[in-house]
């Protein structure tokens, strides 16, 4: 079994996954990459995602390849350089390793995405009905290499699986989640108001055993699946869950939205004339008091999916640690 992207946060936990399934795996490092210690008995193939003819001896004698490898700067500034980064690795790195594994006569491939794949749904919970087109360079790079990863598969015959995590958080975890949770020690967080809104996320381990039971079943062929803990959370739950499990009181008062949006629009002008002209607080903000809510019943349903995290079971086992 190939995974690239084995030095990342959600690579890192597949490999334990697998190897606590006591598969063989392979690895796909980049060059002078040193491995992790705990790599001891695994295969290393070197190359990049950008190197098809290594990408072509990594896949050599291998009957599965779960693709975690990316550009995971999902919210990068949208600048050309940027969005070229993006397609280059997220797409083009997808067409090349999927090139590769057909060649080889790989059986199966599994794929993972994001829920950027679509578009943002607004106040609502979606499936895997929603269709929205993208609307970040990340979503359409990531969306083209759905696209191909089920073309491939037919064309091929592959065993061809896409999933689409929500919001990842566990130990490690890095970005919109862990500056949240930073923030909240730190006590640089305004008390956030119940806005009823909802947001969906995954713990990492859960997005491991999502690709081994999307790469062993069957009925995952040909298909796409959103992967959450099954818990939607509002911004205020999430900001009550973490200072609690940092032991602070949880306050009796909260900061109206429409106060807080007005602050961050103050402070995104400031820093529009500061020359920083992208909006960051804003759309930090929205992060935690927006929509962003998926339903994954149906990896549920049809592949035996059960989510053994929470978020409030992460935040109480893990963040005084």
């Amino acid at each position: 079994m190939l995974v690239t992207g084995a030095t990342g946060f959600i690579g890192r936990r597949l490999t334990t996954a697998l190897r606590e399934c006591k598969a063989r795996v392979r690895v796909l490092v980049r060059p002078h990459r040193a491995p992790p210690p705990d790599w001891e008995g695994m295969e290393i193939a070197i190359g990049d995602l950008t190197d098809a003819a290594s990408l072509a001896r990594a896949c050599t004698g291998i009957d599965t390849v779960i693709h975690a490898a990316g550009f995971a700067h999902a919210d990068a500034a949208a600048t050309p350089e940027f969005a070229a980064r993006h397609w280059e690795v997220n797409a083009k790195g997808t067409f090349r390793l999927l090139d590769a594994a057909a060649t080889a006569r790989v059986e199966r491939f599994i794929h993972l995405s994001s829920v950027k794949a679509v578009g943002e749904p607004g106040p609502r919970c979606v499936d895997e009905g929603w269709d929205a087109p993208p609307e970040t360079p990340y979503g359409r790079a990531k969306r083209a290499a759905e696209a191909q990863v089920l073309l491939v598969g037919r064309q091929a015959g592959l065993h061809a699986v896409n999933l689409r995590p929500a919001l990842v958080y566990g130990a490690g975890m890095k970005a919109n989640l862990a500056r949240l949770v930073e923030a909240a020690r730190r006590g640089w967080l305004p008390p956030l108001p119940e806005t009823g809104n909802r947001r969906s996320l995954v713990h990492v381990d859960d997005v491991a055993q999502a690709a081994v039971l999307a790469a062993a079943h069957p009925a995952a062929r040909g298909q796409t699946y959103l992967v959450t803990d099954g818990q939607p959370y509002s911004g205020r739950e999430l900001y009550l869950t973490i200072r609690r499990a940092l032991g602070y009181a949880a306050p009796r008062w909260a900061v109206p939205a429409s106060v807080l949006y007005g602050a961050a629009m103050l402070a995104d002008n400031v820093l529009w004339l500061t020359g920083r002209r992208n909006r960051r607080v804003g759309s930090a903000l929205d992060k935690l008091l927006g929509w962003a809510c998926y339903d994954s019943t149906r990896i549920e349903r049809e592949l035996g999916y059960r989510p053994d995290w929470t978020f409030q079971r992460y935040c109480e086992t893990g963040l005084r640690q």
